[in-house]
């Protein structure tokens, strides 16, 4: 029964480590693509800066949008 536990708590343990990875590369690369004074430090080839700039602030949004989700989940419960 021990056993079984523990593979539940590695398992939680590995899925919050993949969460906050995922979490980190969302806004370093939202953040990249927004930049400094509107000019990204990320940019899309072929792509105008003013898209890449909102399509930066799109991701860093929904990332904290993700992050207030999923801590509601996780203290609805």
């Amino acid at each position: 029964m021990a056993k079984k536990n523990k593979s539940n708590a590695l398992e939680g343990l590995w899925s919050f480590v993949a969460w906050v990875t995922g979490v980190l590369v969302s806004l370093a690369v939202g953040f990249g693509m927004i930049g400094s004074n509107g000019v990204p430090i990320l940019s899309v080839p072929y792509v105008p800066d003013v898209v890449t700039v909102t399509a930066g602030w799109i991701v860093v949004i929904l990332t904290f949008l993700g992050i207030l989700l999923a801590l509601i989940d996780r203290f609805s419960k």
